[in-house]
């Protein structure tokens, strides 16, 4: 299971809400709703939000179960 429980630690550690993050790193609605569901995102995505954030994948996302795969 893919958790972003990591990029909303980072978000409260820069103190940037997640609708700054939605303009910053150019995310739709649709996808952010997919974020906060914990649902799977296209990598581009992810890159995108570790540009904006200046941050490395793993303080965005974490595989909890890599069984499912």
């Amino acid at each position: 299971m893919v958790t972003y429980e990591k990029l909303w630690e980072t978000l409260k550690q820069k103190n940037i809400r997640k609708h700054n993050l939605m303009e910053m790193a150019d995310i739709s609605s649709t996808t952010f709703t997919k974020l906060n569901k914990n649902e799977i995102v296209a990598l581009t995505v992810i890159v995108k939000i570790c540009k904006a954030l200046n941050c490395q994948i793993e303080d965005v996302v974490k595989i909890n179960n890599v069984d499912m795969l």
